[in-house]
Protein backbone atom coordinates (compact mmCIF):
# COMPACT_ATOMS: atom_id res chain seq x y z
CA UNK A 1 0.00 0.00 0.00
CA UNK A 2 1.40 3.37 -1.05
CA UNK A 3 0.27 5.66 1.78
CA UNK A 4 2.27 8.60 0.46
CA UNK A 5 -0.14 9.06 -2.43
CA UNK A 6 -2.94 10.01 -0.02
CA UNK A 7 -0.91 12.80 1.53
CA UNK A 8 0.57 13.94 -1.78
CA UNK A 9 -2.93 14.05 -3.24
CA UNK A 10 -4.24 16.14 -0.38
CA UNK A 11 -1.39 18.63 -0.77
CA UNK A 12 -1.73 18.73 -4.56
CA UNK A 13 -5.41 19.63 -4.25
CA UNK A 14 -4.50 22.58 -2.06
CA UNK A 15 -1.90 23.71 -4.59
CA UNK A 16 -4.36 23.31 -7.48
CA UNK A 17 -6.95 25.43 -5.67
CA UNK A 18 -4.29 28.03 -4.78
CA UNK A 19 -5.04 27.42 -1.09
CA UNK A 20 -1.70 26.01 0.04
CA UNK A 21 -0.47 28.13 2.93
CA UNK A 22 3.12 29.22 3.50
CA UNK A 23 4.18 30.61 6.87
CA UNK A 24 6.73 33.40 7.09
CA UNK A 25 9.60 32.87 9.54
CA UNK A 26 9.06 35.91 11.75
CA UNK A 27 10.58 37.05 15.02
CA UNK A 28 8.83 39.79 16.96
CA UNK A 29 10.94 42.46 18.66
CA UNK A 30 9.81 43.37 22.17
CA UNK A 31 9.65 47.12 22.64
CA UNK A 32 9.54 47.78 18.88
CA UNK A 33 6.16 46.26 17.95
CA UNK A 34 4.84 46.19 15.20
CA UNK A 35 8.35 45.75 13.79
CA UNK A 36 9.61 42.20 13.35
CA UNK A 37 12.54 40.37 11.80
CA UNK A 38 11.78 38.21 8.77
CA UNK A 39 14.24 35.33 8.41
CA UNK A 40 14.66 34.44 4.73
CA UNK A 41 17.09 32.22 2.80
CA UNK A 42 18.75 35.47 1.69
CA UNK A 43 19.15 36.80 5.21
CA UNK A 44 17.24 38.87 7.74
CA UNK A 45 14.89 41.73 6.87
CA UNK A 46 12.93 44.17 8.97
CA UNK A 47 9.17 44.10 8.31
CA UNK A 48 6.03 45.73 9.70
CA UNK A 49 3.35 43.38 11.01
CA UNK A 50 -0.17 44.43 9.97
CA UNK A 51 -2.16 41.29 10.79
CA UNK A 52 -1.25 40.39 14.36
CA UNK A 53 -3.96 39.34 16.80
CA UNK A 54 -1.90 40.94 19.58
CA UNK A 55 -4.33 43.79 18.99
CA UNK A 56 -3.08 46.10 21.74
CA UNK A 57 0.58 45.14 21.75
CA UNK A 58 0.27 43.75 25.28
CA UNK A 59 2.71 40.96 24.41
CA UNK A 60 5.51 43.50 24.81
CA UNK A 61 4.09 45.54 27.71
CA UNK A 62 6.64 45.88 30.54
CA UNK A 63 4.10 44.78 33.18
CA UNK A 64 3.25 41.63 31.23
CA UNK A 65 6.82 40.70 30.33
CA UNK A 66 7.96 41.51 33.87
CA UNK A 67 5.29 39.30 35.44
CA UNK A 68 6.29 36.40 33.21
CA UNK A 69 10.01 36.75 33.97
CA UNK A 70 9.46 37.12 37.73
CA UNK A 71 7.19 34.09 37.94
CA UNK A 72 9.39 31.90 35.72
CA UNK A 73 12.42 32.83 37.82
CA UNK A 74 10.53 31.97 41.01
CA UNK A 75 8.58 28.84 39.97
CA UNK A 76 10.28 27.49 36.83
CA UNK A 77 8.96 27.13 33.31
CA UNK A 78 6.39 24.33 33.28
CA UNK A 79 3.20 23.51 35.16
CA UNK A 80 4.30 19.98 36.04
CA UNK A 81 1.17 18.14 34.99
CA UNK A 82 -2.57 18.28 34.48
CA UNK A 83 -4.78 20.21 36.88
CA UNK A 84 -5.83 16.86 38.38
CA UNK A 85 -2.27 15.81 39.20
CA UNK A 86 0.34 18.48 39.95
CA UNK A 87 -0.44 21.33 37.58
CA UNK A 88 -3.01 23.24 39.62
CA UNK A 89 -0.70 26.16 40.38
CA UNK A 90 -1.43 29.29 42.43
CA UNK A 91 -0.89 31.64 39.47
CA UNK A 92 -3.55 29.78 37.50
CA UNK A 93 -6.06 30.04 40.34
CA UNK A 94 -5.38 33.79 40.60
CA UNK A 95 -5.93 34.11 36.85
CA UNK A 96 -9.32 32.39 37.06
CA UNK A 97 -10.38 34.73 39.87
CA UNK A 98 -9.30 37.70 37.76
CA UNK A 99 -11.31 36.47 34.77
CA UNK A 100 -14.44 35.82 36.84
CA UNK A 101 -14.17 39.36 38.19
CA UNK A 102 -13.62 40.78 34.69
CA UNK A 103 -16.88 39.30 33.43
CA UNK A 104 -18.90 39.69 36.63
CA UNK A 105 -19.37 35.92 36.91
CA UNK A 106 -19.15 33.54 39.85
CA UNK A 107 -16.37 31.41 38.37
CA UNK A 108 -14.04 30.95 35.41
CA UNK A 109 -12.12 28.01 33.99
CA UNK A 110 -8.89 28.30 31.98
CA UNK A 111 -8.00 26.02 29.06
CA UNK A 112 -4.84 25.71 26.99
CA UNK A 113 -6.29 27.75 24.10
CA UNK A 114 -9.40 29.54 22.95
CA UNK A 115 -9.97 26.75 20.44
CA UNK A 116 -9.95 24.12 23.18
CA UNK A 117 -12.20 26.16 25.46
CA UNK A 118 -14.86 26.26 22.74
CA UNK A 119 -14.35 22.75 21.47
CA UNK A 120 -14.45 21.01 24.84
CA UNK A 121 -16.62 23.61 26.61
CA UNK A 122 -19.55 23.46 24.21
CA UNK A 123 -19.41 19.68 23.74
CA UNK A 124 -19.23 19.00 27.49
CA UNK A 125 -21.90 21.53 28.43
CA UNK A 126 -24.47 20.23 25.99
CA UNK A 127 -23.80 16.55 26.76
CA UNK A 128 -24.84 17.35 30.33
CA UNK A 129 -28.25 18.67 29.16
CA UNK A 130 -30.63 15.87 28.08
CA UNK A 131 -32.14 16.32 24.59
CA UNK A 132 -30.29 19.61 24.14
CA UNK A 133 -30.83 21.53 20.90
CA UNK A 134 -28.05 23.84 19.74
CA UNK A 135 -28.92 26.92 17.68
CA UNK A 136 -25.73 28.12 16.02
CA UNK A 137 -24.99 31.28 14.06
CA UNK A 138 -24.03 30.54 10.45
CA UNK A 139 -20.65 32.29 10.78
CA UNK A 140 -19.50 30.73 14.03
CA UNK A 141 -15.81 29.84 14.31
CA UNK A 142 -14.56 26.35 13.51
CA UNK A 143 -13.79 25.69 17.20
CA UNK A 144 -17.46 26.24 18.04
CA UNK A 145 -18.59 24.08 15.13
CA UNK A 146 -16.28 21.28 16.27
CA UNK A 147 -17.56 21.56 19.83
CA UNK A 148 -21.12 21.31 18.55
CA UNK A 149 -20.27 18.34 16.33
CA UNK A 150 -18.54 16.47 19.14
CA UNK A 151 -21.50 17.03 21.46
CA UNK A 152 -23.65 14.68 19.40
CA UNK A 153 -26.61 17.02 19.96
CA UNK A 154 -29.01 18.17 17.28
CA UNK A 155 -27.83 21.41 15.70
CA UNK A 156 -29.79 23.94 13.69
CA UNK A 157 -28.01 26.86 12.04
CA UNK A 158 -29.67 30.28 11.98
CA UNK A 159 -28.79 32.89 9.37
CA UNK A 160 -25.99 35.19 10.45
CA UNK A 161 -27.22 37.77 12.99
CA UNK A 162 -30.80 37.15 11.80
CA UNK A 163 -32.93 37.50 14.93
CA UNK A 164 -36.18 36.78 13.10
CA UNK A 165 -34.82 33.43 11.95
CA UNK A 166 -33.51 32.69 15.44
CA UNK A 167 -36.91 33.41 16.96
CA UNK A 168 -38.61 31.23 14.37
CA UNK A 169 -36.40 28.31 15.40
CA UNK A 170 -36.94 28.98 19.11
CA UNK A 171 -40.70 29.11 18.58
CA UNK A 172 -40.63 25.84 16.63
CA UNK A 173 -38.75 24.07 19.42
CA UNK A 174 -40.42 25.84 22.36
CA UNK A 175 -40.07 23.90 25.60
CA UNK A 176 -37.00 21.94 24.53
CA UNK A 177 -33.65 22.56 26.33
CA UNK A 178 -31.79 24.90 23.98
CA UNK A 179 -28.37 26.54 23.83
CA UNK A 180 -27.88 29.59 21.60
CA UNK A 181 -24.28 29.77 20.43
CA UNK A 182 -22.83 32.87 18.78
CA UNK A 183 -19.86 35.20 18.70
CA UNK A 184 -19.94 38.80 19.82
CA UNK A 185 -17.52 40.04 17.14
CA UNK A 186 -16.96 38.09 13.93
CA UNK A 187 -13.30 38.45 13.08
CA UNK A 188 -13.30 38.03 9.31
CA UNK A 189 -15.96 40.64 8.52
CA UNK A 190 -15.60 42.72 11.68
CA UNK A 191 -19.35 42.84 12.39
CA UNK A 192 -21.04 42.59 15.78
CA UNK A 193 -23.86 40.38 17.05
CA UNK A 194 -27.02 42.05 18.42
CA UNK A 195 -26.42 40.57 21.87
CA UNK A 196 -29.27 42.43 23.57
CA UNK A 197 -31.74 40.91 21.12
CA UNK A 198 -30.16 37.47 21.52
CA UNK A 199 -30.68 37.78 25.29
CA UNK A 200 -34.26 38.98 24.82
CA UNK A 201 -35.08 35.89 22.77
CA UNK A 202 -33.25 33.54 25.12
CA UNK A 203 -35.21 34.88 28.08
CA UNK A 204 -38.49 34.81 26.18
CA UNK A 205 -38.10 31.16 25.17
CA UNK A 206 -36.12 29.83 28.14
CA UNK A 207 -32.85 29.15 26.28
CA UNK A 208 -29.28 29.29 27.57
CA UNK A 209 -26.70 31.53 25.90
CA UNK A 210 -23.04 30.88 25.06
CA UNK A 211 -21.12 33.83 23.58
CA UNK A 212 -17.59 33.75 22.17
CA UNK A 213 -15.84 37.07 22.94
CA UNK A 214 -12.32 36.14 21.79
CA UNK A 215 -11.93 39.10 19.43
CA UNK A 216 -13.57 41.53 21.85
CA UNK A 217 -12.10 40.89 25.31
CA UNK A 218 -9.60 43.58 26.19
CA UNK A 219 -10.88 45.67 23.28
CA UNK A 220 -14.35 46.88 24.30
CA UNK A 221 -16.16 47.89 27.46
CA UNK A 222 -15.03 50.16 30.32
CA UNK A 223 -12.83 47.39 31.77
CA UNK A 224 -12.14 45.46 28.58
CA UNK A 225 -14.63 42.67 29.22
CA UNK A 226 -15.91 42.78 25.64
CA UNK A 227 -18.98 43.64 23.61
CA UNK A 228 -21.34 42.21 26.25
CA UNK A 229 -19.94 44.65 28.80
CA UNK A 230 -20.07 47.53 26.32
CA UNK A 231 -23.70 46.77 25.50
CA UNK A 232 -24.72 46.27 29.14
CA UNK A 233 -25.82 42.63 28.75
CA UNK A 234 -22.94 40.75 30.35
CA UNK A 235 -25.09 39.72 33.34
CA UNK A 236 -27.73 38.25 30.99
CA UNK A 237 -25.39 35.82 29.22
CA UNK A 238 -24.99 32.38 30.78
CA UNK A 239 -21.50 31.51 29.53
CA UNK A 240 -18.89 33.89 28.15
CA UNK A 241 -15.85 32.46 26.38
CA UNK A 242 -12.64 34.32 25.70
CA UNK A 243 -8.96 34.09 24.92
CA UNK A 244 -5.75 35.25 26.55
CA UNK A 245 -3.90 35.10 23.22
CA UNK A 246 -5.22 38.18 21.43
CA UNK A 247 -5.76 41.53 23.18
CA UNK A 248 -4.17 40.18 26.37
CA UNK A 249 -1.04 39.18 24.45
CA UNK A 250 -0.43 35.77 26.08
CA UNK A 251 -1.77 32.23 25.61
CA UNK A 252 -4.82 30.25 26.68
CA UNK A 253 -8.62 30.34 26.60
CA UNK A 254 -11.38 30.35 29.20
CA UNK A 255 -15.06 30.26 29.99
CA UNK A 256 -16.90 32.16 32.73
CA UNK A 257 -20.34 31.61 34.25
CA UNK A 258 -22.17 30.32 37.31
CA UNK A 259 -20.19 28.18 39.74
CA UNK A 260 -22.18 24.99 39.21
CA UNK A 261 -21.99 25.24 35.42
CA UNK A 262 -18.25 25.86 35.42
CA UNK A 263 -17.67 23.12 38.00
CA UNK A 264 -19.70 20.62 35.98
CA UNK A 265 -17.62 21.35 32.88
CA UNK A 266 -14.39 21.19 34.93
CA UNK A 267 -15.41 17.77 36.22
CA UNK A 268 -16.41 16.25 32.87
CA UNK A 269 -14.44 17.96 30.05
CA UNK A 270 -11.79 15.68 28.47
CA UNK A 271 -10.03 18.68 26.93
CA UNK A 272 -9.53 20.04 30.42
CA UNK A 273 -8.92 16.87 32.44
CA UNK A 274 -6.38 15.17 30.19
CA UNK A 275 -4.03 18.02 29.24
CA UNK A 276 -1.19 19.79 31.00
CA UNK A 277 -2.10 23.05 32.72
CA UNK A 278 -0.84 26.43 31.57
CA UNK A 279 2.56 27.27 33.11
CA UNK A 280 2.54 29.68 36.06
CA UNK A 281 4.59 32.27 34.16
CA UNK A 282 2.02 32.45 31.36
CA UNK A 283 -0.79 32.77 33.89
CA UNK A 284 0.95 35.60 35.74
CA UNK A 285 1.58 37.45 32.48
CA UNK A 286 -2.08 37.11 31.48
CA UNK A 287 -3.23 38.30 34.90
CA UNK A 288 -0.99 41.35 34.60
CA UNK A 289 -2.44 42.17 31.16
CA UNK A 290 -6.04 41.82 32.38
CA UNK A 291 -5.43 43.97 35.45
CA UNK A 292 -3.77 46.68 33.40
CA UNK A 293 -6.56 46.80 30.82
CA UNK A 294 -9.25 46.92 33.49
CA UNK A 295 -8.13 50.46 34.31
CA UNK A 296 -6.12 51.73 31.35
CA UNK A 297 -8.13 53.23 28.48
CA UNK A 298 -5.16 54.41 26.43
CA UNK A 299 -4.60 51.16 24.52
CA UNK A 300 -8.25 50.78 23.51
CA UNK A 301 -8.69 54.44 22.59
CA UNK A 302 -5.48 54.61 20.62
CA UNK A 303 -6.23 51.36 18.79
CA UNK A 304 -9.66 52.61 17.73
CA UNK A 305 -8.06 55.83 16.50
CA UNK A 306 -5.50 53.88 14.47
CA UNK A 307 -8.14 51.59 12.98
CA UNK A 308 -10.28 54.56 11.96
CA UNK A 309 -7.30 56.27 10.34
CA UNK A 310 -6.29 53.14 8.42
CA UNK A 311 -9.83 52.77 7.07
CA UNK A 312 -9.99 56.44 6.06
CA UNK A 313 -6.57 56.47 4.38
CA UNK A 314 -7.18 53.23 2.47
CA UNK A 315 -10.66 54.29 1.34
CA UNK A 316 -9.26 57.64 0.21
CA UNK A 317 -6.66 55.76 -1.84
CA UNK A 318 -9.33 53.65 -3.54
CA UNK A 319 -8.52 50.38 -1.75
CA UNK A 320 -11.71 48.23 -1.48
CA UNK A 321 -12.10 48.19 2.31
CA UNK A 322 -15.03 46.04 3.39
CA UNK A 323 -17.54 47.63 5.76
CA UNK A 324 -16.64 47.12 9.44
CA UNK A 325 -17.64 48.91 12.63
CA UNK A 326 -14.81 47.40 14.66
CA UNK A 327 -11.02 47.25 14.85
CA UNK A 328 -10.90 44.70 12.01
CA UNK A 329 -10.05 46.18 8.59
CA UNK A 330 -10.85 43.61 5.85
CA UNK A 331 -9.75 44.41 2.29
CA UNK A 332 -11.56 42.53 -0.47
CA UNK A 333 -9.63 40.64 -3.16
CA UNK A 334 -12.00 37.83 -4.21
CA UNK A 335 -9.47 35.46 -5.74
CA UNK A 336 -7.17 33.03 -3.86
CA UNK A 337 -4.21 33.30 -6.23
CA UNK A 338 -4.32 37.09 -6.44
CA UNK A 339 -4.77 37.32 -2.68
CA UNK A 340 -1.62 35.26 -2.16
CA UNK A 341 0.28 37.30 -4.77
CA UNK A 342 -0.77 40.57 -3.14
CA UNK A 343 0.43 39.30 0.22
CA UNK A 344 3.74 38.11 -1.26
CA UNK A 345 4.41 41.41 -3.05
CA UNK A 346 3.63 43.47 0.03
CA UNK A 347 6.09 41.42 2.04
CA UNK A 348 8.87 40.95 -0.50
CA UNK A 349 8.89 44.43 -2.05
CA UNK A 350 7.49 46.66 0.68
CA UNK A 351 8.36 44.94 3.96
CA UNK A 352 4.67 44.74 4.94
CA UNK A 353 3.35 41.48 6.39
CA UNK A 354 -0.37 40.78 5.87
CA UNK A 355 -1.31 37.11 5.66
CA UNK A 356 -3.90 36.22 2.96
CA UNK A 357 -7.25 34.93 4.22
CA UNK A 358 -8.83 32.30 1.99
CA UNK A 359 -11.12 29.27 2.08
CA UNK A 360 -12.02 27.56 4.42
CA UNK A 361 -11.52 30.52 6.77
CA UNK A 362 -13.80 32.58 4.50
CA UNK A 363 -16.12 31.42 1.68
CA UNK A 364 -14.64 30.98 -1.79
CA UNK A 365 -14.85 34.19 -3.78
CA UNK A 366 -14.49 36.38 -0.68
CA UNK A 367 -10.72 36.05 -0.22
CA UNK A 368 -9.24 39.07 1.49
CA UNK A 369 -6.39 40.68 3.36
CA UNK A 370 -7.26 41.23 7.03
CA UNK A 371 -5.55 44.24 8.57
CA UNK A 372 -5.40 44.74 12.34
CA UNK A 373 -3.92 48.13 13.32
CA UNK A 374 -2.42 48.39 16.79
CA UNK A 375 -1.88 51.41 19.05
CA UNK A 376 1.72 51.43 17.84
CA UNK A 377 1.11 51.86 14.10
CA UNK A 378 2.12 55.49 13.63
CA UNK A 379 0.88 57.79 10.85
CA UNK A 380 3.99 57.23 8.74
CA UNK A 381 3.47 53.45 8.79
CA UNK A 382 -0.18 53.91 7.77
CA UNK A 383 0.80 56.15 4.86
CA UNK A 384 3.40 53.59 3.76
CA UNK A 385 0.77 50.86 3.91
CA UNK A 386 -1.61 52.79 1.65
CA UNK A 387 1.10 53.60 -0.90
CA UNK A 388 2.27 49.98 -0.98
CA UNK A 389 -1.24 48.59 -1.39
CA UNK A 390 -2.04 50.95 -4.26
CA UNK A 391 1.20 49.91 -5.96
CA UNK A 392 0.43 46.21 -5.54
CA UNK A 393 -3.21 46.62 -6.63
CA UNK A 394 -2.15 48.41 -9.81
CA UNK A 395 0.54 45.85 -10.57
CA UNK A 396 -1.87 42.92 -10.21
CA UNK A 397 -4.71 44.65 -12.04
CA UNK A 398 -6.97 44.51 -9.01
CA UNK A 399 -9.94 46.84 -8.90
CA UNK A 400 -9.45 50.18 -7.18
CA UNK A 401 -12.41 52.29 -6.13
CA UNK A 402 -12.70 55.93 -7.09
CA UNK A 403 -10.32 57.90 -4.93
CA UNK A 404 -11.78 60.35 -2.43
CA UNK A 405 -10.26 63.33 -0.65
CA UNK A 406 -7.27 62.30 1.43
CA UNK A 407 -7.89 61.82 5.13
CA UNK A 408 -6.50 64.41 7.50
Amino acid sequence: MDYNRFFDGALNRLHDERRYRVFADLERIAGRFPLATWHTPKGERSVVMWCSNDYLGMGQHPKVVGAMIETATRTGTGAGGTRNIAGNNHSLIQLEHELADLHGKEAALVFTSGYVSNQTGISTLTKLIPNCLILSDALNHNSMIEGIRQSGCERVVFRHNDMAHLEELLRTHRGRPTLIVCESLYSMDGDIAPLSKVCDLAEKYGAMTYVDEVHAVGMYGPRGAGIAERDGVMHRIDILEGTLAKAFGCLGGYIAGKTNVIDAIRSHAPGFIFTTALPPAVCSAATAAIRHLKTSQWERSRQQDRAARVKAILVAAGIPVMSSDTHIVPVFVGDPELCKKASDLLLEEHGIYIQPINYPTVPKGTERLRITPSPYHEDALIDQLAEAMVSVWERLGLRLNEKSLAAE
